[in-house]
């Protein structure tokens, strides 16, 4: 284990596009119990595709309820933003914590998590998410939805469209990370306007050697499914990714942003007394040039 495991930080687990009741998802999921047990994280974040194909109880029961069942009996929670795949009724669908809503927030510590539609995005959504970020008093601001606004995955890539309409809010209120899913593959990108983002929809589904090598990847694997684990103390981001063979296939510390409003543009201002771990680029073999 790297994670500090600090008294009294915020633990949680990442996971996306893992709807599918295949196998590699509960090999996923036995990983993530086996973690839980070592870690304690208490809670989950769901980036979508969540249900794939029909969404009758039976399948409610085989693509969440049994390959999670150990986590669910331990009491862990499952907070759920929807993906193109999945029915909006889902937000009625108790397990995933939504509150009958198809876009909410929530606060753990001193993390406050903004949980979007990014299939449905119209005005009352940012409306809301401006209102909601601007009142924020949480020393981290964490957003997380389904579609990526930056990617090197060959079949989606960047939604260039959603990208214009968040960023701006983004950068104006301080948001720190960005997690997405989508996109078949885990990717952690080069920190953005000093926005930290990464995409994992890897926990169920795979597009295997979807990644295209560029300058704005900090990290990429292609080759099995995976989940993330975060935690969050003081100022400090802990992560690792973790496939479903146990591997850690990436980890690193983040320090959070400090930002500063300067002549209407925001400035991010980085501590230089954090040391960060080596970043690790792991690619495929037959990726590589």
């Amino acid at each position: 284990m790297k994670l500090p495991l600090e008294p009294k930080s915020v633990r949680f687990a990442v996971i996306g596009d893992s709807g599918t009741g295949n196998n590699e998802q509960y090999e996923v999921a036995r990983q993530m119990e086996a973690y839980r047990q070592r870690v304690g994280f208490d809670f989950v974040i769901m980036l979508g595709d969540n249900i794939y194909g029909g969404d009758r109880p039976k399948d409610f029961a085989r693509k969440f309820e049994l390959p999670y069942k150990p986590l669910l009996d331990a009491g862990v929670k499952f907070y759920a933003s929807l993906g193109n795949h999945d029915n909006p009724n889902q937000r009625l669908y108790s397990p995933f914590n939504m509150g009958g809503k198809r876009y909410y927030s929530f606060k753990k510590g001193n993390v406050t998590f903004f949980v979007l539609d990014s299939t449905y995005m119209n005005s009352e959504q940012l409306s809301w998410l401006e209102k909601e970020l601007q009142t924020s008093t949480s020393a981290w601001k964490i957003c997380y939805f389904h579609h990526p606004l930056y990617s090197d995955g060959r079949f989606h890539g960047p939604d260039l469209d959603l990208r214009k309409l968040l960023t701006p809010l983004f950068e104006k209120y301080g948001v720190n990370v960005v997690f997405n899913g989508h996109e078949h593959v885990y990717e952690r990108i080069k920190p953005e306007n000093g926005i930290y983002y990464f995409v994992l929809g890897n926990s169920g589904e795979l597009r295997s050697h979807n990644l295209r090598r560029s300058q704005q990847m900090q990290a990429g694997f292609d080759s099995d499914r995976d989940f993330m684990l975060v935690e969050i103390t003081g100022d400090k981001l802990y992560f690792q990714t973790i496939s479903r063979t146990g591997q850690t296939i990436d980890s690193d510390v983040l320090q959070r942003q400090a930002k500063t409003v300067n002549a209407g543009k925001i400035r991010d201002e980085f501590s230089k007394d954090v040391t960060a771990e080596e970043h690790l680029i792991l690619w495929p073999a037959e990726a590589m040039p």
